[in-house]
C-alpha cells in the first residue's frame, strides 16, 4: 500500500508530529514497507478461530479481600519513631522559597 504526502501530513498532524521535510521520503517508504506487512495478515486464514481476550490460558487465583483490623491505631503510633495522640510526625520535606 502506498501513502501519499498528503497522507502523511494528515497523520502527522493528528499525531501532534512535526515530519521534516528531509524525512519525509524516508518515512513514507517505512509506512508504505509495515501497511504492506499489515495486509499480509489478510492472507491468512482465520475461519473458526475463536478471538483472543488474553494471550495465556493461566487463571489468577486471586483470594477473598476481608476487611480485619490487624493493627489498631495506638499501637501503629507506639511503633513511630516520634508521633503525638493521633498522628505520625515526620520531617519537613518541602522548602519555602526565600526572595
Amino acid at each position: 500500500m502506498q501513502i501519499t504526502k498528503e497522507t502523511l501530513q494528515k497523520i502527522a498532524h493528528l499525531a501532534r508530529l512535526e515530519v521534516k521535510p528531509e524525512k519525509q521520503e524516508s518515512l513514507l517508504k517505512d509506512l508504505s514497507d509495515i501497511l504492506t506487512w499489515v495486509e499480509r495478515l489478510d492472507e491468512i486464514d482465520t475461519d473458526g478461530v475463536e478471538p483472543l481476550t488474553h494471550m495465556s490460558a493461566e487463571i489468577n487465583n486471586i483470594r477473598e479481600d476481608k476487611a480485619t483490623n490487624s493493627l489498631t491505631k495506638a499501637d501503629a503510633l507506639k511503633l513511630a519513631p516520634n508521633h503525638d495522640q493521633n498522628f505520625f510526625l515526620v520531617p519537613k520535606v518541602i522548602k519555602t522559597r526565600t526572595k
